[in-house]
């Protein structure tokens, strides 16, 4: 078995862990948060962990209202500016927690008086020692170079913080259902296997999500570059059409990731102009009316509140990325030039 092929098939059973484990800590640190009135949040990160941030931000400011920055551990490590964050949650997240600029971050961050927490999957490395509440992922060895388990591990990580903060009981109730739901997405996993024979020799491509989203673009657009060495160029679907959509022509690889939701209407609009310019759209939606557009659809089978959409989404994500690397002749779980730890300073 691909390691990174059965990492992507244990995520059903790491979410729910991580989700029911991860409560108390959650609730620990919503309470501070709460006592001491945090008004913004920082977060720092890298790679794969950058782009749950992204989902964090979105999901944190839709959910809480509350304005959260991704930042630029360069500020702390190189620039060694500082700070002013009082009233501030300032948030590491790195799978191996041994992220060195992650690390610094967090300790300029404390000592300039912010709230720090971290989301890791090493309960004892340095990302954990340096914080002041550990968010554990629970996902056990992950032995493929490419993250996938603690991704999502880490998304329902940032939805369980978001609800307990917000007290959104919809939001945690969905939540709790997402393992069943990953566990009706795995399926297309043939189906992929067979698409991706279409593309093997593709150079290039556009991968484009809208809103909370965005995230979902990140990280597929990541997984193919790290396993397939192609160039995968992601965009919010709204930035892409201030520019990027010149580089459209008659048989471009475009991916689209559409599931229900507010950003829909734009993404179907999206999908229309990407028509007129020929592309060859490889869609991941749940409507009939999108996937219309999709020269390669990939149906997502589930009805998911579009908040938590992205922890069903890149899984197909995922799934596709795999199964295209072992297409070319790959192996996904060592990337070349590629290490499970990456550290930058």
């Amino acid at each position: 078995m691909v390691f990174m092929l059965e990492e992507i098939y244990e995520q059903p059973e790491a979410v729910a862990k991580a989700v029911q484990q991860g409560d108390v800590a959650v609730q620990k640190l919503v309470k501070e948060l709460k006592q001491q009135d945090v008004r913004y949040v920082v977060i720092a990160a890298r790679g794969t962990s950058d782009n749950a941030a992204t989902y964090a931000k979105y999901l944190i400011e839709i959910v809480c209202g509350i304005p959260v920055a991704l930042a630029a551990p360069s500020v702390f490590t190189l620039y060694e500016a500082k700070l002013r964050l009082e009233r501030c949650l300032v948030l590491g997240i790195s799978q191996s927690g041994q992220a060195e600029d992650v690390v610094q971050t967090l300790a300029s961050a404390r000592a300039a008086g912010a709230l720090t927490a971290c989301i890791t999957n090493v309960a004892d490395s340095p990302l954990a020692n340096q914080s002041e509440h550990v968010l554990l992922c629970h996902a056990g060895v992950e032995r493929a170079v490419a993250a996938t388990k603690t991704y999502t591990t880490t998304l329902a990580l940032i939805a369980l913080l978001a609800g307990q903060w917000a007290e959104e009981t919809t939001l945690l109730e969905e939540l709790r259902e997402i393992p069943q739901r990953m566990h009706q997405v795995l399926p297309l996993d043939s189906h992929i296997e067979a698409a991706v024979e279409r593309y093997r020799y593709i150079q290039e491509c556009a991968v484009l999500a809208r809103g909370i989203n965005q995230a979902t673009a990140l990280e597929a657009a990541l997984k193919m570059t790290e396993t397939s060495y192609l160039v995968a160029k992601p965009y919010s679907g709204a930035d892409f059409l201030h520019g990027p959509i010149a580089m459209i022509h008659e048989g471009f690889p475009t991916f689209l990731y559409a599931p229900d939701g507010r950003a829909y209407p734009f993404m179907w609009e999206l999908a229309r102009k990407l028509q007129e310019r020929a592309a060859e759209m490889i869609i991941f939606a749940r409507s009939p009316e999108l996937l219309e557009f999709a020269r390669c659809p990939i149906r997502i089978p589930v009805d998911i509140d579009e908040r938590l959409s992205p922890l069903l989404y890149i899984v197909a994500g995922q799934l596709w990325a795999c199964r295209l690397a072992l297409a070319r002749g790959y192996n996904p779980d060592s990337p070349r030039g590629l290490n499970k730890v990456t550290v930058t300073r």
